[in-house]
Protein backbone atom coordinates (compact mmCIF):
# COMPACT_ATOMS: atom_id res chain seq x y z
CA UNK A 1 0.00 0.00 0.00
CA UNK A 2 1.60 3.51 -1.12
CA UNK A 3 2.38 6.13 1.68
CA UNK A 4 1.33 9.32 1.87
CA UNK A 5 3.31 11.83 3.80
CA UNK A 6 2.70 15.68 4.33
CA UNK A 7 5.07 18.86 3.73
CA UNK A 8 3.77 21.13 6.35
CA UNK A 9 6.23 24.18 4.97
CA UNK A 10 3.28 26.45 4.22
CA UNK A 11 1.60 26.69 7.15
CA UNK A 12 5.50 28.51 8.46
CA UNK A 13 5.78 30.41 5.30
CA UNK A 14 2.23 31.86 6.30
CA UNK A 15 3.30 32.17 10.20
CA UNK A 16 6.75 34.13 9.10
CA UNK A 17 4.58 36.26 6.74
CA UNK A 18 3.71 38.07 9.97
CA UNK A 19 6.77 36.95 12.45
CA UNK A 20 4.55 36.09 15.54
CA UNK A 21 3.98 32.57 16.25
CA UNK A 22 0.99 31.12 14.48
CA UNK A 23 -0.01 29.12 12.76
CA UNK A 24 2.12 26.47 13.80
CA UNK A 25 3.46 23.67 11.49
CA UNK A 26 3.79 21.47 14.58
CA UNK A 27 -0.12 21.70 15.19
CA UNK A 28 -0.47 20.95 11.68
CA UNK A 29 1.75 17.91 11.80
CA UNK A 30 -0.40 16.69 14.73
CA UNK A 31 -3.80 17.31 12.34
CA UNK A 32 -2.05 15.35 9.30
CA UNK A 33 -0.79 12.66 11.31
CA UNK A 34 -4.71 12.42 13.01
CA UNK A 35 -6.25 12.56 9.47
CA UNK A 36 -4.25 9.55 8.43
CA UNK A 37 -0.55 10.44 6.95
CA UNK A 38 2.15 8.39 7.33
CA UNK A 39 4.63 10.64 7.92
CA UNK A 40 5.42 14.29 8.20
CA UNK A 41 8.11 16.70 5.91
CA UNK A 42 9.76 20.17 6.36
CA UNK A 43 12.63 21.85 4.76
CA UNK A 44 15.05 23.14 7.12
CA UNK A 45 16.75 25.78 4.44
CA UNK A 46 19.49 27.41 4.94
CA UNK A 47 17.91 30.90 5.16
CA UNK A 48 15.08 29.76 7.45
CA UNK A 49 12.70 31.55 5.45
CA UNK A 50 9.89 28.86 6.62
CA UNK A 51 10.77 26.19 8.55
CA UNK A 52 12.75 27.02 11.90
CA UNK A 53 14.91 25.40 13.69
CA UNK A 54 12.82 25.17 16.95
CA UNK A 55 10.28 23.34 14.46
CA UNK A 56 12.15 20.49 13.59
CA UNK A 57 13.08 19.62 17.16
CA UNK A 58 9.54 19.60 18.41
CA UNK A 59 7.99 17.56 15.65
CA UNK A 60 11.21 15.34 16.71
CA UNK A 61 9.14 14.66 19.64
CA UNK A 62 5.63 14.73 18.58
CA UNK A 63 5.82 13.12 15.08
CA UNK A 64 4.57 9.55 15.69
CA UNK A 65 5.18 8.30 12.13
CA UNK A 66 7.94 8.90 9.95
CA UNK A 67 10.15 12.27 10.18
CA UNK A 68 11.52 13.15 6.79
CA UNK A 69 14.07 16.23 7.07
CA UNK A 70 15.01 17.92 3.45
CA UNK A 71 17.97 19.63 3.29
CA UNK A 72 21.13 20.96 1.54
CA UNK A 73 23.86 18.44 1.58
CA UNK A 74 26.15 20.96 4.02
CA UNK A 75 28.03 20.75 7.16
CA UNK A 76 25.47 22.38 9.19
CA UNK A 77 22.55 20.94 7.51
CA UNK A 78 24.24 17.43 8.04
CA UNK A 79 25.31 18.61 11.83
CA UNK A 80 21.58 19.41 12.76
CA UNK A 81 20.39 16.44 11.80
CA UNK A 82 22.42 14.20 13.70
CA UNK A 83 21.70 16.53 16.53
CA UNK A 84 17.80 15.87 15.96
CA UNK A 85 17.68 12.59 14.47
CA UNK A 86 14.67 12.41 11.84
CA UNK A 87 14.16 9.05 10.58
CA UNK A 88 14.93 10.15 6.99
CA UNK A 89 16.60 12.63 5.29
CA UNK A 90 15.94 13.60 2.05
CA UNK A 91 19.17 16.02 0.66
CA UNK A 92 17.60 18.92 -2.30
CA UNK A 93 19.34 21.33 -3.96
CA UNK A 94 18.76 24.60 -2.67
CA UNK A 95 18.96 28.24 -3.86
CA UNK A 96 18.60 31.42 -2.12
CA UNK A 97 16.40 33.26 -4.87
CA UNK A 98 13.62 30.42 -5.62
CA UNK A 99 10.71 29.83 -4.54
CA UNK A 100 10.40 26.33 -4.15
CA UNK A 101 13.05 23.88 -5.33
CA UNK A 102 13.28 24.38 -8.95
CA UNK A 103 14.62 20.79 -10.03
CA UNK A 104 16.97 17.66 -8.66
CA UNK A 105 19.85 17.26 -7.28
CA UNK A 106 23.12 16.58 -9.99
CA UNK A 107 24.25 13.53 -8.31
CA UNK A 108 25.88 11.96 -11.05
CA UNK A 109 27.82 15.24 -11.58
CA UNK A 110 28.63 15.45 -7.77
CA UNK A 111 29.64 11.54 -6.80
CA UNK A 112 32.04 12.50 -4.14
CA UNK A 113 30.66 14.90 -2.08
CA UNK A 114 26.95 13.21 -2.75
CA UNK A 115 28.83 10.01 -1.21
CA UNK A 116 30.82 11.97 1.36
CA UNK A 117 26.84 13.49 2.19
CA UNK A 118 24.58 10.31 2.17
CA UNK A 119 28.01 8.34 4.50
CA UNK A 120 27.57 11.15 7.07
CA UNK A 121 23.67 10.25 7.66
CA UNK A 122 23.41 6.69 7.35
CA UNK A 123 26.57 6.44 10.27
CA UNK A 124 24.22 8.82 12.09
CA UNK A 125 21.91 6.16 12.06
CA UNK A 126 19.60 8.29 9.26
CA UNK A 127 18.34 6.47 6.47
CA UNK A 128 19.05 9.12 3.29
CA UNK A 129 16.67 9.91 0.64
CA UNK A 130 17.55 11.79 -2.87
CA UNK A 131 15.71 14.12 -4.55
CA UNK A 132 16.04 13.74 -8.26
CA UNK A 133 14.93 13.96 -11.35
CA UNK A 134 13.28 11.11 -13.30
CA UNK A 135 16.72 10.05 -15.40
CA UNK A 136 18.79 6.94 -15.49
CA UNK A 137 22.00 8.78 -15.01
CA UNK A 138 21.38 9.93 -11.89
CA UNK A 139 18.97 7.22 -10.65
CA UNK A 140 22.50 4.99 -11.02
CA UNK A 141 24.23 7.49 -9.36
CA UNK A 142 22.06 7.62 -6.62
CA UNK A 143 22.37 3.88 -6.01
CA UNK A 144 26.46 4.50 -6.32
CA UNK A 145 26.07 6.87 -3.43
CA UNK A 146 24.55 3.98 -1.45
CA UNK A 147 21.56 6.25 -0.88
CA UNK A 148 18.49 4.09 0.34
CA UNK A 149 15.63 5.87 -1.72
CA UNK A 150 15.08 8.22 -4.15
CA UNK A 151 12.31 10.84 -4.90
CA UNK A 152 11.09 11.60 -8.05
CA UNK A 153 10.55 15.28 -9.19
CA UNK A 154 7.54 15.30 -10.53
CA UNK A 155 7.72 19.24 -11.23
CA UNK A 156 8.09 18.81 -14.76
CA UNK A 157 5.47 16.70 -15.64
CA UNK A 158 2.84 18.68 -13.51
CA UNK A 159 3.50 21.65 -14.90
CA UNK A 160 3.82 20.25 -18.69
CA UNK A 161 2.67 22.88 -21.49
CA UNK A 162 0.75 20.18 -23.59
CA UNK A 163 -0.59 16.92 -23.89
CA UNK A 164 2.50 15.53 -25.96
CA UNK A 165 5.28 16.50 -23.10
CA UNK A 166 2.95 15.08 -19.96
CA UNK A 167 2.92 12.07 -21.75
CA UNK A 168 6.34 11.89 -22.51
CA UNK A 169 7.56 13.28 -19.18
CA UNK A 170 5.41 10.27 -17.25
CA UNK A 171 6.74 7.91 -19.13
CA UNK A 172 10.07 8.88 -17.92
CA UNK A 173 8.61 9.12 -14.49
CA UNK A 174 7.57 5.34 -15.16
CA UNK A 175 10.48 4.39 -16.69
CA UNK A 176 12.72 5.87 -13.90
CA UNK A 177 10.85 4.30 -11.15
CA UNK A 178 11.21 0.89 -12.42
CA UNK A 179 15.41 1.01 -12.79
CA UNK A 180 15.44 2.59 -9.58
CA UNK A 181 13.42 -0.25 -8.10
CA UNK A 182 15.67 -2.89 -10.04
CA UNK A 183 18.75 -1.20 -8.44
CA UNK A 184 17.21 -1.99 -4.95
CA UNK A 185 16.32 1.58 -4.49
CA UNK A 186 12.60 2.89 -2.32
CA UNK A 187 10.96 5.05 -4.63
CA UNK A 188 8.95 8.16 -3.88
CA UNK A 189 7.43 11.01 -5.70
CA UNK A 190 6.67 15.00 -5.05
CA UNK A 191 6.70 18.42 -5.91
CA UNK A 192 3.37 20.12 -7.67
CA UNK A 193 1.41 16.76 -7.27
CA UNK A 194 -2.65 17.48 -6.35
CA UNK A 195 -5.94 15.76 -6.50
CA UNK A 196 -6.25 16.13 -10.11
CA UNK A 197 -2.88 15.46 -11.93
CA UNK A 198 -1.57 12.18 -9.18
CA UNK A 199 -3.68 9.55 -11.02
CA UNK A 200 -1.59 8.21 -13.78
CA UNK A 201 1.28 7.79 -10.91
CA UNK A 202 -1.00 5.31 -9.08
CA UNK A 203 -0.78 3.31 -11.46
CA UNK A 204 2.73 2.49 -10.63
CA UNK A 205 3.79 0.00 -8.53
CA UNK A 206 7.43 0.97 -7.52
CA UNK A 207 6.48 4.42 -6.34
CA UNK A 208 5.79 3.61 -2.50
CA UNK A 209 5.17 6.83 -0.97
CA UNK A 210 3.88 10.31 -2.55
CA UNK A 211 4.88 13.53 -0.65
CA UNK A 212 2.73 16.33 -1.18
CA UNK A 213 2.48 19.84 0.67
CA UNK A 214 1.64 22.73 -0.92
CA UNK A 215 -1.79 21.57 -3.05
CA UNK A 216 -2.78 20.31 0.53
CA UNK A 217 -2.20 23.24 2.32
CA UNK A 218 -3.98 24.82 -0.44
CA UNK A 219 -7.49 23.10 -0.41
CA UNK A 220 -7.17 22.91 3.67
CA UNK A 221 -7.87 27.14 3.57
CA UNK A 222 -10.95 26.17 2.28
CA UNK A 223 -11.51 22.67 4.26
CA UNK A 224 -9.83 21.99 6.75
CA UNK A 225 -6.65 20.40 7.33
CA UNK A 226 -7.57 17.14 8.06
CA UNK A 227 -10.73 16.60 5.26
CA UNK A 228 -7.82 18.12 2.65
CA UNK A 229 -5.83 15.07 4.07
CA UNK A 230 -7.77 12.44 4.32
CA UNK A 231 -8.45 13.11 0.28
CA UNK A 232 -5.34 12.54 -0.93
CA UNK A 233 -4.66 10.06 1.62
CA UNK A 234 -8.03 8.06 -0.34
CA UNK A 235 -7.16 8.91 -3.45
CA UNK A 236 -3.26 7.43 -2.41
CA UNK A 237 -4.23 4.41 -1.06
CA UNK A 238 -5.96 3.60 -3.94
CA UNK A 239 -3.05 2.93 -5.97
CA UNK A 240 -3.00 -0.67 -5.45
CA UNK A 241 -6.53 -0.91 -6.90
CA UNK A 242 -5.47 1.60 -9.75
CA UNK A 243 -2.63 -0.58 -11.47
CA UNK A 244 -3.49 -2.78 -14.54
CA UNK A 245 -4.24 -6.15 -14.10
CA UNK A 246 -1.04 -8.66 -15.09
CA UNK A 247 -1.71 -9.97 -18.84
CA UNK A 248 -2.75 -13.92 -18.57
CA UNK A 249 -0.27 -16.05 -19.24
CA UNK A 250 0.52 -17.57 -22.57
CA UNK A 251 -0.08 -21.07 -23.02
CA UNK A 252 2.93 -23.44 -24.54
Amino acid sequence: MARLSVNVDHVATLRQARGIDEPDPVWAAVLAEKAGADGIIVHLREDRRHIQDRDLEVLRQVVKGQLNMEMAATEEMIGIAGQVGPDICTLVPEKRQELTTEGGLDVAGNLEAMRAAVGALRKAGIAVSLFIDPDSEQIKAAHQVEAQVVELHTGSYCNAANEEARLRLLGALEDSARLASRLGLKVAAGHGLNLRNVHPLLAMPEIQEYSIGHSIIARAVFVGLEQAVGEMLALVRTAATARPPEPPQRRL
